[in-house]
């Protein structure tokens, strides 16, 4: 009896077993979901790839091309299943799944600071304030063999992704309920953060109150008054509908949005040299592509923001703002100072 109950444990603990496979999705006629090296005829792959922003934005067009390029490139043995605006939830939600046995998200587009709390201390300093004077800037270290070990490194460090390609989604700006027009303004405002040092600390250094808001409810929290103030690229600011509960943008450029795509490690290891190669390829040339983009879609977008009677106030000397925030980046830079005068000086 003891015997029989113990063998049909083990039948319920294999059924379970194979049920709660997600991620990856491999097909392949009489190979399994195998890894890589056991699957050298590649097969038909369909990876989960998570955006938080619609489609129509610089991001949302940098992952659609991305993905059509991995489908031509692979011959059609990769097929992105690209899930936009959100619908499978915040950046740290999305972190969360991935890092989690059996993650039904294969790939993601993220900020790079999100990888911050998972293993990306040098990621980090891609969101230190004012570090990059322009978007020529950014794209000589996005160009650089120090890039490639940034977006290597949380995968080096046992976190379980990879970096695939660097992008950007332009200068990242303070937007508001309150009429503002300049940094003096900004005192005493309650101004959504996503919970990441980095910006709890720039936030506090211009004298406002940083307070946590999941980027799902932040419409809602501005409408209703639960934060005064919020940052986003242009694009995303139109593209989320924020100027109807936020209309004034203030264009102080605290940040570029260097953004990345990643992978996790169990779904790079099911596929074959060929279709790696594919990927990648197809990465190099997506990171093209959001060069070619990102100035005339922002420009474009500004114009109709101006047009449609948003309040924009633009910034004529930052100097104040880079002195507020000083001691944010002196702190997070301790310990990688070299590095980080590095990307600095590629300007």
């Amino acid at each position: 009896m003891r015997k029989k109950l113990l063998s049909l444990l083990c039948c319920v603990a294999m059924v379970v077993s194979c049920v709660g496979c997600g991620g990856a999705k491999t097909d392949n006629a009489g190979a399994g979901n195998q890894g890589a090296s056991n699957n050298p005829s590649g097969g038909t792959v369909t990876l989960v790839m998570a955006e938080v922003n619609p489609l129509d934005t610089i991001v949302g067009m940098t992952d659609k091309y991305f993905a059509d390029k991995v489908k031509e490139l692979s011959n059609g043995s990769v097929v992105i299943d690209l899930q936009a605006a959100g619908v499978l939830g915040s950046e740290n939600d999305v972190l969360d799944t991935m890092l989690a046995p059996g993650s039904t998200i294969d790939m993601s587009r993220i900020s790079a600071f999100a990888l911050t709390s998972y293993g990306g201390q040098k990621s980090m300093l891609l969101s230190l304030p004012y570090t990059f004077v322009s978007r020529d800037h950014f794209w000589k270290f996005a160009t650089s063999d120090l890039a490639k070990e940034f977006l290597l490194e949380p995968s080096k460090n046992g976190t379980g992704v990879r970096g695939l390609f660097y992008a950007e989604e332009g200068f990242r700006h303070f937007f508001t309920s309150k009429n503002i027009k300049g940094i003096e303004d900004l005192k005493g405002m309650k101004i959504r953060v996503s919970n990441d040092p980095i910006m709890n600390g720039l936030v506090e250094g211009l004298g406002a109150s940083p307070t946590v808001v999941s980027f799902g409810e932040l419409y809602s929290a501005l409408q209703t008054g639960v934060v005064d103030a919020a940052e986003q690229p242009i694009a995303n600011y139109k593209s989320n509908a924020f100027p109807e509960v936020a209309n004034t943008m203030i264009l102080d450029g605290h940040t570029l949005g260097a953004v990345q795509v990643i992978i996790t490690d169990e779904a790079w290891n099911k596929l074959s040299k060929e279709q790696q190669d594919a990927i990648t390829k197809a990465g190099e040339e997506a990171s093209k592509y959001n060069r070619s983009i990102s100035q005339d879609k922002e420009d474009k977008v500004l114009a109709e923001l101006k047009s449609s009677g948003c309040n924009i106030v633009e910034v004529k000397d930052k100097t104040p703002w880079q002195n507020a925030v000083k001691s944010v980046v002196e702190k997070n830079i301790k310990g990688q100072e070299d590095l980080y005068n590095k990307i600095v000086n590629m300007k």
